[in-house]
């Protein structure tokens, strides 16, 4: 989904805008919104009091998404963010970066430190209502969402399979066990044949390159389903949790991903119903449609469900240097490879793909999966 053209012409509407642009209702932070021309290219969001090393990245981050203007909005008290927005201010305007609107929110009300006049800023603040406003029944017209506080936000990717959906992880868990026991007992078989009289030389690859098609078209078909409004049964969801285990399939899922609702609410959807310990590509993947989206903050909260499943996760791991640094989504999307490209970099399929799955399936499971 692309993030609806929102025309913000008073403080009151910028106020009504940010909630859905971070994806909750900010306290203690400061919000960076910039845009080019018309419009709005990136949204970022600092707790407060906020580190400096971190304020010292935003105007390469601006200049990489060729931004030209900004407005900021602090929440919280005048000791806490006059400072910050002082000092983001003049980074700014030290940038070339313009200040079209500055404003602190507290209590309902706001004060604007573009504003002199008494008149349009009076001392108690201006009372403003973000609930009943144009640019929030736009917003929530387009599907965007605002959630009460940061704490909400975090439990919308917080654990929610139950004891159904633990049944259905053990059913499908011991049928993977059963397959590939029997392709681990084909590949022994064909190891002590002699090759030139072995039936199927090459059973256990092209057993792999089966699961690995099946798999794939599992991601793709999950993605239309999700697109259409549906959502997967509990076997199914355990299942391409798994199949995700698979680097090929993870990473097809990756690059698949574009600005479609779809992408979100299905990884959102496994990242909660998975096991904890099978959320780890789930959650990564929930983490780079977000992020790819704009919405740092709900990336970097599926970042830490990646990372508690696995410490080790090397997706994870790669995002969370891209967030910390605040690389622009576009530097790595416009690096993913295409499937096609995928399929030629890493060639047929093999048995050791499956190695992963392996060691997740195993009744002792230790390390990592990727």
């Amino acid at each position: 989904m692309t993030t609806p053209q929102l025309v913000l012409s008073t403080p009151a509407d910028i106020l009504s805008a940010v909630p859905y642009l971070v994806g909750f209702h900010p306290s203690d932070s400061l919000v960076v919104t910039g845009s080019t021309g018309p419009e709005v290219r990136l949204t970022t969001r600092w707790d407060l009091p906020a580190d400096p090393r971190d304020l010292d990245r935003l105007v390469p981050l601006l200049r990489r998404e060729a931004v030209t203007s900004a407005f900021l909005v602090g929440y919280g008290p005048g000791a806490l963010v006059t400072p910050v927005v002082d000092e983001v201010t003049r980074l700014l305007r030290a940038g070339d970066i313009r200040v079209t609107e500055s404003l602190r929110a507290e209590g309902g009300r706001y004060w604007s430190y573009s504003c002199t006049g008494a008149t349009c800023c009076p001392a108690e603040g201006t009372p403003y209502d973000t609930g009943g406003s144009r640019v929030a029944a736009t917003a929530v017209m387009h599907g965007l969402v605002a959630l009460p506080d940061r704490g909400s936000l975090r439990r919308s990717v917080q654990p929610s399979g139950g004891t159904r959906m633990r049944q259905a992880t053990f059913r499908v868990t011991e049928a993977l066990r059963t397959c590939l026991a029997a392709m681990e007992t084909a590949m022994e078989t064909d190891m002590e044949t002699d090759m030139e009289t072995a039936a199927d030389p090459a059973g256990p690859d092209e057993q792999a390159a089966r699961f690995v098609a099946d798999a794939l078209e599992r991601v793709r078909a999950a993605i239309g389903l999700y697109a259409s409004g549906g959502r997967l049964g509990d076997e199914e969801a355990a299942r391409l949790g798994l199949d995700l285990a698979v680097v090929r399939v993870r990473d097809e899922a990756w690059a698949l991903i574009d600005d479609r609702d779809a992408h979100l609410a299905l990884w959102r959807d496994l990242t909660r119903r998975l096991e904890p310990g099978h959320a780890a590509p789930a959650a990564s993947l929930l983490a780079a449609a977000a992020w790819q989206r704009g919405e740092c903050a709900l990336a970097g909260m599926a970042l830490e469900r990646a990372l508690d499943a696995d410490p080790g996760y090397s997706m994870a791991l790669l995002l969370r240097q891209a967030l910390t640094h605040m690389m622009s989504p576009a530097m790595l999307r416009d690096r993913m490879p295409t499937p096609e490209e995928l399929d030629d970099e890493m060639g047929a399929p093999r048995a050791v793909w499956l190695a992963p799955l392996r060691a997740l399936l195993a009744p002792a499971q230790t390390g990592s999966l990727s």
